[in-house]
């Protein structure tokens, strides 16, 4: 089966500042454990902020390296799903999911894409 990577992207600068709430904690607790047990759900992890991360960039045979916060981004990678479904289908419909769990107050997208394997 097919494997995707669903990157969650969020604007740290409109994200809620206490985080996600214990109820949205719980929801999405379940729907991690339903997907787990589908055998869906392979792994899934929040990422720290900006501030915390560093970007190393290679153009034109030269590297630098910048400490964040990247106050240039205006959507950042906040996290990341990797699922294994049938199709691309099965894994939009996951992640519809992961997103109707968040309060109407949050702005987050997903990008889903398959795994190149091989």
């Amino acid at each position: 089966m097919p494997r995707y990577l669903s990157l969650v992207r969020i604007d740290e600068n409109n994200a809620p500042a206490e985080g996600p709430s214990p109820e949205l904690m719980r929801r999405m607790g379940e729907l991690m454990e339903e997907m787990t047990k589908a055998g869906v759900l392979l792994d899934t992890a929040g990422l720290t902020p900006t501030a915390q991360g560093t970007r190393v960039h290679y153009e034109a045979g030269q590297l630098s390296v910048t400490d964040g916060p990247f106050t240039e981004s205006k959507e950042v990678v906040g996290g990341y799903a990797l699922i294994q479904a049938k199709d691309m289908a099965e894994a939009i419909e996951w992640t519809k999911r992961f997103l109707k769990v968040h309060e109407e107050h949050w702005t987050v997208t997903c990008e889903v894409r398959e795994i190149m394997e091989g």
